[in-house]
């Protein structure tokens, strides 16, 4: 039965899905490093720091940090044996015939629409940066679903990129002409909060 006194605060879920990254070394500067290298040939002006802010923005999203606790949790109990058999076996080897871990990555990334529906799979066939470091650990940890879901919050930030270049197209602008604070498409739209 739903009791509203239990709801947990967004400030409390969002500092968990960024402690739950930073504990299994993955850091926001390093999803924002794929981010860059995906959106920067298109994107004029584009720098590190827009990339950051549109991370940050994408770890703001329930939707992404339930995906994040869920996923990192499962690993973490991959590997210190606290799964059944034989889902420990499959999590912990990442099972080619296993999609668990990407269906819960995408999950999150529908939020953004098709462009980073698209974006997911280039990174999850491609592992770029810090999600190829991630699936090639084998043997030192689990990462079966954390560099899936790596890819989903490096999909939904490029995604945010890709969709402010469009309004900044219609301005005559490029991100030369945009401090990375304001990186949101939501940005200066009455009534929009973000």
């Amino acid at each position: 039965m739903f009791d509203p006194t239990k709801i947990v605060p967004s400030d409390v879920v969002t500092k968990a899905a960024k402690d739950a990254l930073e504990r299994r070394g993955v850091s926001i500067e390093a999803i924002a490093k794929i981010v860059y290298e995906m959106q920067a040939p298109y994107n004029d002006g584009l720098e590190i720091a827009h990339c950051t802010e549109s991370v940050e923005s994408v770890l703001k999203k329930r939707e992404v940090q339930h995906a994040l606790l869920v996923g990192i949790e499962l690993d973490e109990l991959a590997e210190k044996g606290l799964m059944s058999e034989p889902l420990r076996q499959i999590v912990t080897s990442d099972e080619g015939l296993f999609g668990v871990d990407e269906t819960i990555a995408l999950g999150a990334v529908f939020t953004y629409g098709s462009i980073a529906v698209t974006t997911f799979g280039h990174l999850d066939k491609n592992k770029i940066g810090v999600i190829n470091d991630l699936d090639t650990k084998k043997g030192i940890g689990v990462h079966t679903f954390l560099d899936d879901l790596v890819a989903s919050v490096a999909a939904c930030a490029s995604s945010r990129i890709a969709h402010r270049t469009r309004d900044l197209e219609e301005q005559g602008a490029t991100f030369r002409n945009l401090p990375p604070e304001e990186t949101a498409p939501e940005t200066d739209i009455d009534g929009a909060e973000f």
